[in-house]
């Protein structure tokens, strides 16, 4: 005996963010015909059972993983980073006032020549480029929850 208009829900593992219904890894429940005849059928989502269940736990398993060597990666970089000087040298005026100024790309780009360290310039949190010599303390962004200092030391070219 049927009730209602058919209200059997199946329970699915979103293979990827649909707007509205689920982000990717998540499992619910939705309508049966939802579920066959647009998620599955277009590769949005998967039936959950339990190959689909264990295949899912060992994916998040494998990204937790992932994700705490990178977070040791970066722990162990910031300790390398704040450890170290880069210098610099630029052209100046009258009361160290430089030439032009340092960028982050500059910074970066010693940072990779002298020590071999790679970072992305845009992960280097420089508000105003270096304008004078000196030392001067730039924030580098290395993961989501580490961040380091590095002292950067322009001198008289």
């Amino acid at each position: 005996m049927l009730t209602g208009k058919g209200k059997d829900k199946m329970k699915v593992i979103f293979l990827q963010d649909v707007k509205g219904k689920g982000k990717k890894g998540e499992v619910k429940n939705v309508a049966d015909g939802y579920a066959q005849n647009y998620l599955i059928k277009n590769g949005y989502a998967a039936e959950a059972n339990n190959t689909t269940l264990s295949a899912l736990q060992a994916q998040k398993k494998k990204e937790e993983k992932l994700a705490a060597e990178e977070l040791e990666e970066a722990k162990a970089l910031k300790e390398k980073i704040e450890n170290l000087t880069v210098e610099l040298k630029a052209k100046s005026g009258e009361g160290g006032r430089l030439f032009g100024s340092i960028t982050s790309k500059q910074i970066a780009q010693e940072l990779q020549k002298s020590q071999g360290i790679k970072v992305d310039k845009r992960k280097i949190d420089l508000p105003d480029a270096i304008r004078s010599l000196g030392h001067t303390k730039v924030e580098i962004k290395l993961h989501h929850e580490v961040s380091a200092t590095l002292d950067v030391h322009v001198t008289e070219e």
